[in-house]
């Protein structure tokens, strides 16, 4: 058993090529022993904890691996001195109960979870001190639920959570991105008109295909297409003639261009420089797989399912030895024409009452303010959606433009969902049947009238709801996914309901979204390493994963997606539905085509993860990561998007064509709720 935990921890901390020292071995045996942890989840400390320091590289020294082990007893003596405070009752000296293996992997940075340390099941409704505006223009009360019951989450296995009254720091600006820009002042009256036009740039349509139904063939000809696809763009690109490319898998003294696939020569466990091959479609190489020697690049980034090119020679036949790894080209950045940009600023003025706000045509128009927010929406020990009326009720007071929200809804992986014990609020008692009640009817009482009175209070708002595949109500299982049916939601005309990913137009600005947190499993199948003293092209690793997907064009360029068990765990009960373990990709790999960019470079593009939240400018594109809105057993995050008019005057004219530029005029803060 101690062979195979160090085995694990070589695996995870290791270069892969050489094991580790046994001084620091035994640092990281110490620390899972002292605070319950397994090898997977004290990785994942470790890369919070970098994240968290700013280290440039992820790279574990002896002296980085103390500094984390007295970061987490600091964190630890802090919970258990809060615990003191908030339970006065408790018996001085008591142990102190300690939690599941693998809670909250990145409660360390917010100080709401540590591993060891128990929490409070004392619900605390009577203490309304939250902050949020005294009067808002929507009721933010959640309904009343008799769903917090001890009794209930201890046969469970559910450790209660953090009472949302009692969150730390709500309102907390943790990232700014374009500080230079002033954050917007909300308008004094809402507008009579939306002041944002949306157009689909995705075929909405196709999402509807039928799940379940995927043929091998099929799948084999998608993803040889893709590679054959990548090998003309890379002959355009530089201008190589189709005799250069080859077949790396066929032994050569000559050197040639071979495109291909990134894969592992083993199913199981993390890509390592060892098991690494390049997969030839089945017209360049006949589908071949060879393995690959990097010994002469300066330094390498891959993930399973990444298209390469490489330029390199097969002389031995058994090993592709490569000299140089030629750039995918990337899509062009949006444009608009003049006319276009124009039109487009003169809608931000709004049209609005001449009575509630003046305007001046000569004026600047005032910027879009836009929400975004990722569930789940509810902590693990109710489904009151506080941090869910929360988010709305600030939409609501600073009348924000747009809210965009990307599912689950109704989670799947919810312990109260997972286990079916659960009652609809007071206020649905005579207005359904119990016998023929779905889950529609649970979204139309719990999260309809949360929307709904948002969108009355501002009818110019435009709301936006993105399906994901843990969404109870949505019966297209698979990715890419097509948009849930309005039916029995009871849902306001204003709130659009669309595909999973989506590709879309807020007015000039080019917007991609998706609610598969292909982040974290980017980030934790990835290979990167060096050679003769090389440094990594890019050593930050959440600008790093958000490059893979613009470079490779696509939402979800991973493939095989991660195994389950290497997903953040659930909280339902192991002997409830999967058993903890998350549903994963759900990829119907017939239909990858569905998942890629379109036509060109989206300006923004949002990726919710369980990584902590950021924003960042990567290839000219604002990648947004808002996390979730709430944490198993906390609250969680969202992010707020200032969105300056373009200025004609300054932006690059080509072919009459005018690039966006959105990265320059855009304030991001990520905010805590």
């Amino acid at each position: 058993m101690a062979d195979d935990t160090v085995a694990e921890l070589n695996e995870l901390f290791g270069d892969g090529v050489q094991e580790l020292q046994a001084d620091f071995v035994a640092e990281l045996e110490s620390i899972t022993r002292l605070h319950d942890l397994s090898a997977q989840d004290l990785f994942y400390k470790w890369e919070a904890y970098c994240i968290k320091m700013d280290k440039d590289e992820q790279k574990a020294d002896l002296a980085s691996l103390r500094s984390l082990k007295q970061e987490l007893q600091d964190a630890l003596e802090r919970s258990h001195r809060t615990k003191a405070v908030s339970d006065p009752d408790k018996r001085l000296g008591a142990t102190p109960r300690t939690t599941t293996r693998g809670a909250d992997i990145f409660g360390m940075l917010d100080g709401l979870t540590t591993p060891g340390a128990g929490r409070s099941g004392k619900s605390s409704a009577k203490r309304k001190h939250f902050d949020t505006p005294g009067v808002s223009r929507i009721r933010a009360e959640a309904a009343s639920s008799p769903l917090r019951l001890e009794e209930q989450f201890k046969e469970m296995g559910v450790v209660p959570a953090l009472a949302f009254n009692d969150r730390q720091n709500p309102g907390e600006v943790i990232e700014i991105l374009g500080d230079h820009l002033k954050p917007a002042e909300p308008p004094i009256a809402p507008f009579s008109e939306p002041r944002i036009k949306l157009t689909a740039a995705s075929d909405q349509k196709k999402l509807g295909y039928r799940p379940l139904a995927m043929k091998l063939s099929e799948a084999s000809e998608v993803l040889d297409d893709r590679i054959d696809d990548f090998m003309y763009l890379v002959m355009e690109h530089h201008n190589l003639e189709e005799s250069a490319f080859g077949s790396a898998a066929m032994q050569s003294t000559t050197e040639i261009v071979a495109v291909g696939r990134i894969a592992s020569d083993s199913p199981e466990g993390k890509l390592n420089a060892a098991s690494l091959v390049l997969e030839t479609s089945r017209r360049t190489g006949g589908g071949w797989r060879v393995p690959l020697n990097l010994e002469k690049l300066p330094s390498y980034q891959f993930f399973p399912g990444q298209i390469v090119a490489f330029k390199g020679i097969n002389t031995s036949g058994s090993s592709f030895t490569v000299h140089e790894q030629l750039a995918i080209p990337t899509l062009g950045s949006a444009a608009s024409t003049r006319e276009t940009l124009l039109a487009h600023r003169e809608r931000l003025r709004g049209n609005s009452d001449p009575d509630a706000m003046e305007t001046d045509d000569s004026s600047e128009p005032l910027p879009l303010t836009i929400l975004f927010a990722s569930g789940p929406f509810t902590a693990d020990d109710n489904l009151d959606f506080e941090p869910l009326h929360a988010l709305c009720s600030q939409a609501a007071d600073t009348y924000a433009d747009a809210l965009v929200l990307t599912g689950p809804f109704l989670d799947a992986e919810h312990p109260l969902i997972a286990s079916g014990d659960f009652d609809l609020p007071s206020e649905a008692e005579g207005n359904y049947d119990p016998d023929t009640a779905t889950m529609s009817t649970v979204f139309k009482y719990l999260i309809s009238p949360i929307i709904n009175r948002l969108a009355s209070s501002n009818p110019s708002m435009t709301i936006l709801l993105v399906p994901s595949v843990r969404d109870v109500i949505d019966k297209h299982v698979s990715w890419p996914q097509d948009a849930f049916s309005r039916k029995e939601l009871n849902l306001h005309k204003n709130a659009k309901i669309v595909g999973n990913p989506m590709t879309l137009s807020m007015n000039e600005m080019v917007m991609g979204i998706t609610s598969q947190d292909i982040l974290y499993e980017l980030r934790h199948e990835e290979l990167v390493g060096t050679n003769k003293g090389g440094k990594p092209a890019d050593p930050n690793a959440l600008s790093r994963v958000s490059r893979y997907l613009i470079e490779q064009r696509h939402y979800f360029p991973l493939f095989p997606p991660a195994d389950r068990k290497k997903l953040p765990k659930t909280g339902v009960d192991s002997g409830v539905g999967s058993g903890g373990l998350p549903p994963g990709a759900m990829i119907d790999v017939s239909y990858l085509r569905l998942g890629e960019m379109v036509n060109v470079r989206p300006d923004v593009l949002v990726v919710p993860s369980a990584l902590p939240a950021f924003a960042k400018v990567v290839e000219s594109v604002l990648v947004i990561n808002p996390g979730y809105l709430s944490k198993r057993r906390g609250a969680g995050t969202y992010a707020k998007m200032t969105l300056y008019p373009p200025s004609l005057g300054s932006l690059p004219e080509v072919d009459g064509m005018m690039a966006h530029q959105v990265f320059e005029r855009a304030r991001v803060e990520i905010t805590k709720i």
